[in-house]
């Protein structure tokens, strides 16, 4: 906190000025994109999509900022949301080509997730990926969010906020390298020009090595170019580009079985050979490769006109090329032998998404609105063409003493589509103020959807089909909050969402959307005694027209949507600046999903696979000030993962575990170095499973080693 003193003036007598106070990260957290105060977050758009108070958002809202991510060695997005509520990261272990995250209980991967309050939708392998070094904060609202954003993951959306010109001299430079010989170097550049009415940034990164996967390397970097034109108060015009290449060869450790990863495997003979290391690599690294080019170009755009209404245009286009070769494990073939499947696609991906907003003030009686309407446009293709060698022809291979370099059969095309989905939105949020404390959220949205197909020619059919589906979807949100004085808001809501699902009935027909509602009731609290929030949330969510299996047709692939699927459950969060030196977090998720309608009568009450139940965490950074150990940080946290099940009919459970995680640095002046311990005891264990044949392993102990420096 900054307070003016006494100025002299001209005549020699002494001016009071009045008091200037600037909180603990109000001042740079007041737009809800801009940087975070340590790990206390104040503004969001997320929840709104207009700079609101976290207090005010009827759902659960996590914001994780740059000064996190950067205190947990955080090296990619999913790995930040380690230590968040209701987000379950890194289901399938250290993925180093996709941030895979669950929100309540349901995978964000494909359509949960947004850059900058613009989808980065993803279907099959054609999506877009995120590097972590070129985000200022990525934040959560917990819950459906199509009200505001249209077809989204039902148990929640993640918005990744990108760098941006902040009208500030920036000279940021840093490098790094793990203990499996992979090293990095990341630079943050920005200044002012034209007067301060023009102010640029540019950011990139680039790195590669070995990974702590067998026979795994690689190379990847991206460039962030970023500008931004505000020739007053009143106007601003942001373009953000970037481009982002990888180069590299699948890691090891998923796709593994049950019996050889949470249990030991026991062949037939008897012979128990234990668990597969989880740097086993199955691949074979003279056919793998994962190689991506991506690129994308947008603009903000922001007016205010002197009654203080606002109009804002938000455009992005993106396009991305993604290649994959990578032979997988698919269950035992015999005794210690793993199948094997030989696969491969090449995708091809567009996307162009717009939002227009306008947002006013106004005043009926004693009620005080914020009135806000949009119109979005959502456009994403994909031309993909699958293929595979034919199952059960691709050498098997020993885990526990593999011999590489066997002759490969041809690969044969098994998918050869043409896929586009446009979207368009109509949506208004009323925000209303009254009473003294009184906050009622009101949203209603309509959206128009088209799905359209071609599948062409393979080698296994010169058919061409095609399919079209025409959806309207209506969803709403209502929210009621109390204020009281001493920054404690309750809060109740209801949301209604919908989510275009791909897919193609027995019939023929294309799957229509997934539905449902979502009922919400918690309480936030900001105390005025310290930088700090607290938030406790109790939700029952509900999704509605999942598929499921077609037990009316022979076809064993043919699905139905008749299924659904109840998400219950608790969230505790809290996030305190201590001081300026001492920062601590804590957050405490508990579910109940079960499965409530099935095809299968005796799946009914069953929990799905992959997600625990229950899980916790705890971190906490302390930086010493004077003396010989003035800029010494020490920190860390500590993770508890939930048991969760191995199959949908819970037969097979994977044990829960629970982690350490540990930072020692140095910070002094402008510089400073860094080095993060994830998994300090090196646990070895299973993240989840997809499945009987389908296991992960949690990331092992990894040491990442950081300097830095700023001028």
């Amino acid at each position: 906190m900054l307070q003016a003193a006494g100025a002299r003036a001209q005549d020699g007598t002494t001016a009071v000025l009045a008091p200037v106070i600037v909180e603990g990260g109000q001042a740079a957290d007041g737009t809800g994109v801009s940087e975070v105060n340590g790990v206390v977050a104040r503004k969001t758009r997320t929840g709104s999509k207009t700079a609101t108070d976290i207090t005010e958002v009827p759902q659960a809202v996590s914001v994780v900022g740059r000064e996190e991510i950067d205190a947990q060695g955080a090296q990619k997005a999913d790995e930040a949301l380690r230590y968040t509520a209701g987000v379950f990261a890194q289901p399938f272990g250290p993925d180093s080509d996709t941030n895979w995250i669950f929100i309540r209980g349901f995978q964000a991967t494909a359509t949960g997730i947004y850059m900058d309050d613009l989808q980065l939708y993803s279907y099959a392998f054609g999506g877009f990926y995120v590097d972590s070094f070129g985000l200022e904060r990525i934040e959560v609202l917990k819950g459906p969010a199509s009200v505001l954003y249209g077809g989204t993951n039902p148990g929640g959306m993640i918005n990744f906020v990108s760098k941006r010109p902040t009208f500030e001299r920036k000279r940021y430079v840093e490098t790094g390298i793990n203990d499996a010989g992979n090293a990095y170097l990341g630079f943050d550049i920005g200044d002012v020009a034209n007067n301060d009415t023009v102010s640029y940034r540019m950011t990139g990164k680039v790195g590669g090595g070995n990974t702590y996967s067998d026979n795994q390397d690689g190379w990847r970097g991206f460039l962030s170019p970023s500008i931004t034109w505000k020739p007053d108060e009143q106007t601003s015009l942001t373009i953000l580009g970037n481009y982002s290449h990888i180069d590299e060869n699948h890691n090891g450790g998923s796709f593994l079985p049950y019996e050889g990863t949470v249990v030991d495997y026991i062949d037939s003979q008897g012979v128990n050979h234990g668990r597969i290391r989880p740097d086993f690599n199955p691949t074979e690294t003279s056919v793998d490769l994962y190689n991506r080019e991506q690129g994308s170009i947008g603009y903000e755009f922001e007016h205010t006109f002197d009654n203080q209404w606002t109009v804002r245009s938000n455009l992005r286009y993106g396009a991305a090329h993604i290649k994959e070769v990578n032979i997988y494990p698919s269950g035992w073939a015999s005794d210690a032998q793993l199948t094997r499947i030989d696969f491969a696609h090449n995708s091809k991906v567009e996307t162009l998404l717009a939002d227009n907003q306008i947002e006013g003030k106004v005043e009926t009686g004693p009620i005080e609105h914020t009135i806000l309407a949009g119109l979005d446009y959502k456009y994403y293709n994909i031309d993909q063409v699958q293929a595979s060698a034919p199952f059960g022809s691709t050498p098997t291979i020993d885990p526990f003493d593999p011999v590489y370099g066997q002759p490969l059969p041809p690969r044969l095309t098994y998918l050869n589509q043409d896929l586009t989905l446009r979207t368009l939105g109509l949506y208004g949020q009323d925000q209303m103020r009254f009473g003294d404390g009184w906050l009622v959220t009101l949203n209603g949205r309509y959206d128009w959807s088209r799905l359209e197909t071609v599948n062409g020619s393979t080698d296994y059919t010169n058919a061409t089909t095609r399919g079209e589906r025409s959806d309207g979807s209506l969803s709403g949100r209502a929210g009621l909050a109390y204020e009281f004085a001493n920054g404690v808001t309750p809060y109740a809501s209801i949301a209604t969402f919908f989510n275009p699902a791909i897919g193609t009935l027995a019939d023929g027909e294309l799957f229509k959307p997934e539905e449902g509602v979502q009922y919400e009731v918690g309480v936030k609290y900001r105390p005025s005694f310290i930088d700090g929030l607290f938030t406790a949330s109790l939700f029952d969510l509900t999704r509605q027209n999942v598929a499921v299996a077609d037990l009316a047709t022979p076809d064993l692939f043919d699905q139905i949507q008749t299924g659904e699927v109840r998400s219950r459950g608790i969230e505790l969060e809290g996030k305190v600046n201590v001081t300026d030196d001492f920062k601590l977090t804590a957050a405490f998720t508990a579910y109940d999903i079960d499965v409530t309608k099935d095809t299968n009568a005796s799946l009914i009450g069953k929990t799905p696979f992959i997600v625990p139940e229950i899980f916790a965490s705890a971190s906490a950074d302390y930086t010493f000030r004077g003396g010989w150990y003035d800029g010494i940080i020490v920190g860390g946290g500590v993770r508890y993962i939930g048991s969760s099940w191995a199959d949908n009919a819970n037969t097979l459970k994977v044990p829960a575990v629970t982690l350490a995680d540990l930072k020692l640095g140095y910070k002094r002046d402008n510089w400073g170095v860094d080095l993060n311990v994830t998994n300090l005891f090196d646990k070895t264990y299973v993240s989840s499973c997809q499945g009987e044949l389908v296991c992960s392993y949690g990331e092992g102990r990894s040491f990442k080693f950081k300097a830095h420096t700023s001028w």
